[in-house]
C-alpha cells in the first residue's frame, strides 16, 4: 500500500451544483529519501475532462525540472487569477451602470 505525505481532494464546485470538478494533489513518501520513484501528480478535473502533471523526483535533474514546472505553474495561475479578478470587476462595473452609457448597435 502507498503512503503519501500529501494527500488532498478539493472539490471546485459547490455539492448544489452536481459537477464533479476537482483537484488532487498527491506526493507519495520517499521513505526517508530512499525511494525516489514515487508517484508526485497533480490532477486537475472538471466535469469529463481530466489532466494528469506528473512530477518526477527520480534524478536530480528530474527534481529541478519538477519544481520548475510547479513554480511556472503557481505563477501562471497567480496570474491569471489577476487578470480574471480584474474582467470580473470591469463587467461588474459595466453591469451596474458604472461606466457611461450603454447603446445598441446601430443606435446611440
Amino acid at each position: 500500500m502507498n503512503s503519501f505525505t500529501f494527500r488532498r481532494r478539493v472539490f471546485l464546485a459547490s455539492v448544489s451544483t452536481g459537477f464533479t470538478s476537482y483537484v488532487l494533489a498527491e506526493v507519495e513518501s520517499s521513505q526517508g529519501g530512499e525511494y525516489r520513484f514515487g508517484h508526485c501528480m497533480l490532477s486537475i478535473a472538471d466535469c469529463r475532462r481530466r489532466i494528469e502533471l506528473e512530477f518526477s523526483l527520480s534524478t536530480a535533474r528530474a527534481r529541478r525540472q519538477s519544481l520548475a514546472k510547479l513554480d511556472l505553474l503557481i505563477e501562471v495561475l497567480n496570474s491569471f487569477r489577476e487578470a480574471l479578478v480584474r474582467e470580473a470587476q470591469l463587467i461588474a462595473g459595466y453591469e451596474g451602470g458604472g461606466k457611461g452609457t450603454r447603446t445598441k448597435k446601430g443606435k446611440s
